[in-house]
């Protein structure tokens, strides 16, 4: 399995994706997990330190991703010796040398290249290629994902739908309490998680809030990532704005859980983990239609148009202002979560991996 996204300096879904699969399947006694990953002083900082054993190629990770890209080489089995399938879990795709797995997440670059850079276009653009053309079988996070890969020219055949899951365990009172005394989050909040760039549509979310008569704060939490001036933003808005920025995992479960409405209203998703980790605490979630959290929160989530600032401001005043509703769409967001777990994702991966193993059988028997 490629982990380098692990030691990306913004590791982000695809990170927490590759961990959680990789933990779920190393419990499976039929398969023996190998991370393979650049060249690196050391593991990365925990909660991205992989669960199994990596082994590194010799290459720093842009000659890595180059070398892969353009030159295809080196091979995966240059550092991890023999194997018998390659797992790429994000989109940058080592050389076919076994069976290849590839899991896409989403494919937001073709919706739209001005949120990414140049260098990321073309990396991108070259890892679609390959996928499209060398995968065995491709991995969607969601049906949209799998819709937009149709879309894209992946060979129907080669498709699988294979949801993640959601590791979250419930937040007591006490923690609530000593994290917001910690952030000093003395009034009911909004709370947005997600690394901060254009996808996740923050100038929208900071509009609608600027309507909101409800007295409440919101609360960023996430890295800065690309492409979006966030100080410009909250010109007019810094005494109802706190920005959080990386928080560590142990907080996170217990902000989820005090917030008085989850909101992510993300013009494209893969799939959503901000969404399952605010259902799993009982929190109810404002999210967008149209895209893979719409999936997520079904009839359990408030969904609104994320292109109209007025719908998502609706939204939040419809949960904020009946407290009914909004315990009802905690009961169900959490009903809603309790089916996304990294057993059943590493079952349908396994799954996936032994189509392969059985089509490869099959073939040189007939050799």
């Amino acid at each position: 399995m490629t982990l380098e996204q692990c030691w990306h300096r913004v590791p982000g879904g695809t990170a927490v994706a590759a961990l959680g699969m990789a933990r779920a399947l190393s419990l499976r006694d039929e398969l023996d997990i190998v991370g393979v990953a650049a060249l690196h002083r050391g593991p990365p900082a925990p909660p991205w330190t992989p669960p199994v054993e990596v082994r590194h190629l010799p290459l720093p990770r842009a000659a890595l991703y180059e070398g892969w890209h353009r030159l295809r080489r080196p091979t995966v089995e240059r550092a991890t010796g023999t194997v018998g399938l390659i797992h790429a879990t994000s989109i940058a795709i080592p050389p076919k040398s076994a069976p290849l797995v590839v899991t896409v997440h989403d494919l937001a670059f073709l919706k739209d290249p001005s949120h990414f850079t140049a260098r990321g276009m073309r990396f991108f653009h070259r890892g679609l290629d390959l996928a499209r053309t060398q995968a065995d079988l491709v991995l969607c996070s969601s049906e949209a994902t799998m819709r937009d890969c149709h879309e894209a020219g992946f060979r129907p055949h080669a498709l699988r739908h294979v949801p993640l899951g959601v590791d979250a365990p419930q937040a007591d009172p006490a923690s609530v309490a000593r994290v917001r005394r910690h952030y000093g989050l003395t009034r009911p909040y909004v709370l947005w998680t997600g690394t901060i760039e254009p996808r996740k549509n923050l100038p929208r979310l900071l509009e609608a809030f600027r309507d909101l008569e409800a007295e409440v704060d919101l609360v960023l939490v996430g890295p800065k990532g690309w492409k979006e001036d966030l100080d410009k933003l909250l010109t007019d808005l810094r005494e109802r704005v706190r920005v959080l920025g990386f928080v560590p995992h142990t907080d996170l479960a217990a902000l989820y859980a005090g917030a008085a409405v989850f909101c992510l209203p993300s013009l494209l998703e893969g799939f959503g983990f901000p969404v399952l980790e605010a259902m799993a605490q009982g929190t109810p979630v404002v999210t967008s239609r149209g895209t893979s959290t719409e999936e997520l929160a079904g009839s359990a989530g408030v969904l609104v148009d994320p292109l109209d600032p007025g719908d998502i401001a609706r939204g939040l005043t419809w949960v904020l202002t009946d407290s009914s509703r909004a315990t009802e769409l905690g009961a169900e967001g959490r009903a809603q979560a309790a089916g996304y777990s990294w057993t059943r994702t590493a079952a349908l991966v396994a799954g996936a991996y032994g189509e392969l193993a059985e089509t490869k059988s099959r073939s040189e028997g007939r050799a």
